[in-house]
């Protein structure tokens, strides 16, 4: 009798528990391809997650390596303290629109231009989840919410905010990509982003965010497979995939080293070569 071998299984990391997000949510792939990669580092035992508010809380329940719950909006804050304090220790946010684009900017912001060494995957389905599908900083120009009945006036809401497009501006940030994982292929390109971002924080890179445009069947007012067409033909024209900063592809061992070439020319920025030039 041939030997029975597994080509495929719940990966260690992600606990053996029904999870509890709605029909056709995009939360429990992420989820996955978050869990394989624990794995496939062998980093589960120092890994340390942080979940906000929204339905990302419950991802508490399902990972299998520590996980740390964070006020709304404040996961960078809390990822940034437990980095600091476990240098050694592989820290991941996971994080919605509304928090983290939303309630949670300030933290986003700042977290990424102070280069802190962290990982964070941001799932963006323009609307907050959790708590009833309000309009988000990332619903696009016209869509119907709870809030925009009549669709998001950009002349009073302003425009969605683009996370990727805005954060690559930063020197703190090492790499920056937008996924999605609406089809096999497009999985298999978000897993490979998520693997990148948690082995730049390995190497000491920098900052790195992999945002995956997702749906929201339920706030939305659609099936799961509506859902999916309408991020189709809507949100991948608003919110293009690609990799938008990647220090390495560029040339440089990490973000600090980027940044240091990008300001070669201040020279308070590098006192060092006003000392070269008076002794030369």
């Amino acid at each position: 009798m041939a030997e029975e071998k597994i080509v495929f299984e719940r990966p260690h990391a992600l606990l053996p528990v029904v999870t509890n997000y709605c029909p056709g949510c995009l939360h429990g792939i992420v989820h996955r391809l978050v869990a394989e990669t624990i794995d496939e580092l062998g980093v589960e035992g120092d890994a340390v997650g942080v979940a906000p508010v929204g339905c990302a809380v419950t991802s508490v329940d399902f990972f299998g390596c520590d996980m740390v719950e964070a006020a709304h909006g404040r996961a960078p804050a809390v990822a940034t303290g437990l980095k600091r304090a476990l240098p050694d220790g592989v820290v991941f946010a996971y994080q919605g629109d509304g928090d983290l684009a939303s309630i949670g900017m300030a933290e986003t912001i700042h977290a990424a231009t102070r280069g802190e060494h962290i990982t964070v995957i941001f799932i963006n389905n323009a609307i907050y989840g959790m708590t009833g599908g309000q309009m988000a900083p990332t619903s696009l120009p016209n869509q119907v919410t709870q809030t925009s009945p009549y669709g998001r006036d950009v002349s009073t809401a302003g425009y969605p905010v683009r996370v990727c497009e805005l954060l690559s501006s930063l020197d703190g940030v090492a790499y920056l990509e937008r996924v999605t994982v609406d089809c096999p292929k497009n999985i298999r390109k978000a897993k490979k982003a998520i693997k990148k971002a948690f082995q730049n924080q390995i190497d000491g890179v920098g900052y790195s965010l992999v945002e995956v445009v997702s749906t929201c069947p339920t706030n939305w007012g659609l099936s799961p497979q509506d859902a999916l067409v309408w991020m189709r033909e809507n949100m991948l024209s608003y919110y293009p995939l690609g990799v938008y900063k990647d220090v390495v592809a560029d040339g440089f061992a990490n973000a600090a080293e980027a940044a240091s070439a990008r300001s070669a020319a201040c020279p308070i920025a590098h006192p060092e070569s006003k000392e070269e030039v008076a002794h030369a």
